[in-house]
């Protein structure tokens, strides 16, 4: 038997008839419903049109009839109702209709042209059926009449706001066309409908907060106006929008209410008063960058910070009785000027050094003044460490420091430095302080090991280092790096350091000690002919100096082969004993700048006023580098670990919400750099932690 083919306009005829009868339904007619059998043959006939040999397979003809039908429905049927009269009550009532019977219309020819959607529309790549329908109503009735709809939506919020009575319910079934449209997202409400409530919000609002202030209203009267204004906006909101609209337009009120009052009361005397402080320490800075004085730039900028926010928190504490807006514009003014950047250096750095100078010997009595160490520390930490965005940055400097008082005995008291750490953590957290609580740990227990060694000298009396020699003992996850050389030592320092690897073992066997040399210290005796001066200097400066008691004269490369030290390492000792202050060596040529060609020579005569001095290296100022290089590396592996926390939380995330989450839970101690989680992410798809989501490359999934 052969297949009789359905041609298209016949076919179309048939379906066409069915969609009248839909139409007369939703328009409300008497017609009785489709029965099943209609309802079968309406599908049926849309199948077979759409699985037909080719060229009888119209089914790229029937989507776009599908798209048609709604648009002629709209043309004829909804904009004319719409656009008669000019009452906006009335208009948004037919539009609330026209949407419900546009979403029957929708449901019943969906179901009839189901077919398209289960195999004609995927293999396409096309929109599906209920998106067609959702998409006409949009740009034919939503765009053609958005501003009077937009306009008769916040006149009727004005009216409310005004004392007059509105339809709630209307207006909450009006906002939700503009929800429903967007297919559950929220983007078509935002931009057609909350974009300009908000802004309208604001505008009026802001008029209120300045005839308020116009009329000079006491601050009592106009701090109750606002929150009685507040509080019926919350009422009303919660009736009729969204709740993120709700929380949007409460935070837009607050904000036009109680901004201005706090602008005026307390923020703009307080940044004025910051401008001015932040000024003059940058003038006192550039004066004295040249002079012993500059070290005080840090004392100078916390100690006023301090007292400033100690004087505005009275303010807002006694005379506006802790009232939430002004404590917020207080913290915003202190906020932007705790991060800036002062004589080229950070709030962070300085926080850093001021607490070093408060910790360090010499330092207490100078910086504390008439204050205990305790409260100036607490001040310190719990009032201005908050207000820093990049806490690692202070974390590093404040390790960094702290690993110098502790090494070199700086630190006038172990108690203090136990006491700030213990505020850092409770300000901070545990993983803030883990390394500083593990440095002090160590210095601790190298006290006690230097002390057990010195009784296992004194029961070993055959053995002898023939020098005195401590040794502090670190673990390597808690202290900075430090860069250290493979040095050569001279016999005399080698037995030492041998000998306290023999007593090392028979205290553990579990542990490899690394020799940082570049930290040591030595007390050399120079016999030089006019009399005899004590030289405190470095390991590698003390190395060379050795050099000299089998030879009264070495070159450069002889010096270079024996201590095996790089070239730009051995430059700076050789300068620091020979070109500096102190020429305890003789150079030929006697030039300023260290060259292979040179040689050098025990200067024997050498003499000085004291019996006792100290030979610096000269500096490398590396420092904040170093720290910069640091922190980045621990910002990805906290980003890293934030990003897998919160992967295998979840299983799959998309890209947006993964990276506002991993800002939330790391803007305690830094700010991430967007592009800088993307990199990790990425990063971590390389390593299979994660992997993205074969339909939806914006998708993440964790790998198990």
């Amino acid at each position: 038997m052969e297949y009789k083919y359905i041609e298209f306009n016949e076919g179309w005829d048939f379906i066409q008839e069915g969609i009248k009868k839909l139409k007369r339904i939703v328009e409300g007619s008497s017609e009785p419903d489709f029965n099943s059998e209609e309802r079968m043959t309406l599908y049926n006939t849309i199948y077979n049109m759409c699985t037909q040999r080719p060229p009888y397979d119209y089914s790229q003809r029937l989507y776009d009839k599908y798209g048609e039908t709604f648009e002629e429905y709209i043309n004829s049927e909804v904009l004319p109702s719409l656009r008669e009269g000019n009452d906006e009550v009335i208009m948004l009532q037919v539009l609330v209709r026209s949407w419900e019977k546009h979403k029957v219309l929708e449901r019943w020819l969906s179901r009839f042209f189901h077919y398209l959607d289960r195999y004609f529309i995927p293999r396409r790549s096309l929109c599906r059926l209920r998106d067609v329908g959702h998409n006409c109503f949009r740009d034919l009735v939503c765009r053609d009449l958005n501003a009077n709809v937009r306009n008769a939506v916040i006149g009727l919020i004005h009216k409310e706001r005004e004392g007059e009575q509105i339809d709630r319910a209307l207006l909450k079934n009006v906002i939700d066309v503009f929800v429903e449209i967007g297919k559950g997202q929220m983007e078509v409400y935002i931009e057609d409908l909350e974009a300009c409530l908000l802004k309208d919000t604001a505008e009026y609002y802001s008029c209120k907060a300045s005839s308020w202030i116009l009329e000079e209203y006491s601050y009592a009267d106009y701090i109750l106006n606002a929150e009685e204004c507040l509080r019926k906006e919350r009422e009303s909101a919660s009736h009729y929008l969204p709740s993120s609209s709700e929380h949007k337009l409460v935070r837009t009120v607050q904000h036009e209410l109680f901004e201005p009052l706090a602008n005026v009361l307390v923020r703009q005397k307080v940044t004025a008063e910051l401008t001015s402080l932040f000024q003059h320490v940058e003038d006192t800075a550039r004066n004295q960058a040249s002079s012993p004085g500059a070290g005080m730039l840090a004392q100078v900028l916390v100690t006023e910070l301090v007292e400033l926010h100690d004087k505005y928190t009275a303010y807002v504490t006694d005379c506006f009785k802790n009232y939430y807006h002004f404590h917020k514009a207080l913290n915003e003014a202190f906020e932007v000027f705790c991060n800036k950047a002062v004589a080229a250096s950070s709030c962070a750095e300085l926080l850093a050094t001021f607490c070093d100078n408060l910790l360090k010997k010499g330092g207490s009595e100078k910086l504390s003044g008439d204050q205990g160490i305790e409260e100036t520390l607490e001040k310190v930490i719990k009032t201005l460490l908050p207000y820093i965005s990049d806490k690692d940055h202070f974390a590093e400097f404040y390790r960094k420091r702290l690993a110098r008082r502790l090494l070199f005995d700086r630190s006038a008291n172990k108690d203090h430095e136990r006491s700030i750490i213990t505020k850092m953590k409770q300000q901070c957290g545990g993983q803030f302080t883990s390394k500083m609580e593990g440095m002090v740990t160590d210095w601790t227990l190298a006290r006690e090991t230097q002390n057990s060694f010195e009784d296992y000298l004194r029961c070993n009396p055959n053995i002898d280092p023939g020098m005195d020699l401590a040794v502090t003992i670190l673990t390597t996850g808690s202290w900075p790096s430090y860069e250290s050389f493979n040095l050569n030592l001279p016999s005399e320092m080698r037995k030492c350091v041998e000998i306290f690897k023999g007593f090392y073992e028979t205290k553990t066997k579990h542990r490899k000690l690394t020799w940082i040399y570049s930290l040591g210290s030595c007390n050399v005796v120079g016999k030089f002919e006019p009399k005899i001066i004590e030289l405190v200097v470095s390991t590698y400066q003390a190395a060379l100096l050795l050099l000299f008691n089998t030879a009264d004269r070495l070159g450069y490369s002889e010096i270079s082969s024996q201590l095996n030290l790089p070239e730009n390492a051995l430059v700076r000792i050789l300068h620091s004993l020979s070109c500096g202050k102190y020429e305890i060596l003789i150079k030929e040529p006697n030039t300023k700048i260290i060259s292979p060609n040179d040689t050098f020579e025990f200067n024997s005569m050498f003499t000085d006023k004291m019996i006792r001095i100290k030979i610096p290296l000269p500096p490398v100022d590396n420092e904040r580098r170093e720290v910069m290089k640091d922190v980045d590396n621990d910002r990805r592996y906290a980003i890293d670990a934030a990003i897998v926390r919160i992967m295998k939380s979840r299983k799959v995330f998309g890209h947006q919400e993964l990276v506002v989450e991993c800002v939330e839970q790391l803007r305690h101690m830094f700010k991430p750099d967007i592009k800088t989680i993307k990199k990790r992410v990425e990063d971590l798809i390389t390593r299979d932690y994660l992997e993205r989501d074969k339909e939806n490359q914006k998708i993440y999934r964790y790998v198990v």
